[in-house]
């Protein structure tokens, strides 16, 4: 396994007054409002994100914004929702249900942004996690057209961006011109030109098969954990870190707590990590009930395998 390095001492607070505390009091899960596309192959997308926010202990609650035709090594196209159906289905879980953080992941066209981007700006003391995915699969126009619009749309009503370094990079640092690569507050100050006030950058290439992972604001480090490389290619790592960070935050815990934890409940995915099919590596969310169903081999006379009524289970930390 990995073994991260020391977080930042900066703890800024959860950046939103919007949990509902009297639902956390009597012990109800936090609720995350997700938008995200159906992902057949269990990846990432609505299937990732519901895993994830479970497995901390919080709720999903799902708008589909469309959905993906891919396997676990490619995806092959995918079909938008109309924005409307986008927009009956939020507004009617928000008009019933309190939510303590929305989390939008890939949404399809410029259309269900806009959509996206308005209801955000209803609920505006509602943090807002963001994830950029690659989006390298796509057509060249299709990806400019949707890049402009999240720049326009959602990053203005964003308070987290969660994106890999060289995803980030490319998309808001395009005219980069010197040899050294951009650092995460480089990349926080350009989200930051569109009303992001802070910015998570994954992968950051580091010497001996380590990779940073950094919370940057426009003027510091917040959080600094390092992690191994894997060797492995994974598919699902971006939604299930940016799932997980919304769960913890909806949770009641401040940012570099939730920052911190969320990176290391993904390195433990990883870590566990699994392959489906012929493609790509997933994630394992549900690590930690592996871990405790995972009985010895069995001894002679030795005790009876427990059932589901009797189990006692030693939660993950994040599961609250």
């Amino acid at each position: 396994m990995s073994s991260p390095s020391s977080p930042s001492s900066l703890a800024p607070p959860t950046p939103s007054a919007a949990t509902d505390e009297a639902q956390l009091d009597d012990g109800q899960p936090a609720c995350v409002l997700v938008f995200n596309a159906n992902d057949p192959s269990g990846a990432g997308g609505l299937a990732g994100d519901v895993t994830a926010i479970a497995s901390v202990g919080a709720h999903a609650l799902t708008v589909l914004t469309g959905a993906y035709a891919r396997d676990t090594a490619e995806i092959f196209g995918h079909y938008a929702m109309d924005e409307e159906a986008v927009s009956e289905q939020a507004r009617a879980v928000l008009e019933d249900v309190p939510v303590q953080v929305i989390k939008v992941g890939f949404v399809g066209s410029p259309e269900n942004l806009s959509a996206v981007a308005s209801l955000a700006s209803d609920y505006a003391e509602v943090p807002l996690v963001a994830y950029m995915p690659s989006l390298s699969w796509w057509e060249d126009v299709q990806i400019d057209l949707y890049l402009d619009a999240f720049k326009e749309l959602m990053l203005p009503q964003t308070t987290v961006l969660v994106g890999n370094h060289s995803t980030l990079w490319r998309w808001l640092l395009p005219d980069w011109s010197t040899e050294r690569p951009p650092s995460a507050r480089d990349i926080a100050r350009a989200a930051h030109e569109f009303g992001v006030p802070y910015t998570l950058v994954t992968g950051i290439a580091l010497p001996d098969q380590f990779i940073d992972n950094v919370l940057a604001s426009p003027h510091e480090v917040v959080v600094s954990e390092k992690f191994e490389r894997f060797e492995a290619q994974f598919s699902g790592a971006g939604d299930t870190l940016s799932a997980a960070l919304a769960a913890l935050l909806a949770s009641g815990n401040d940012l570099s707590e939730s920052v911190s934890e969320a990176l290391n409940y993904l390195d433990r995915c990883l870590g566990s990590g699994f392959r489906p099919g012929m493609g790509h590596v997933l994630p394992d969310r549900m690590f930690w009930a592996q871990d405790e169903l995972d009985l010895d081999d069995a001894a002679e006379d030795g005790p009876e395998a427990p059932s589901l009524f009797n189990m006692e289970f030693s939660p993950y930390d994040t599961k609250h």
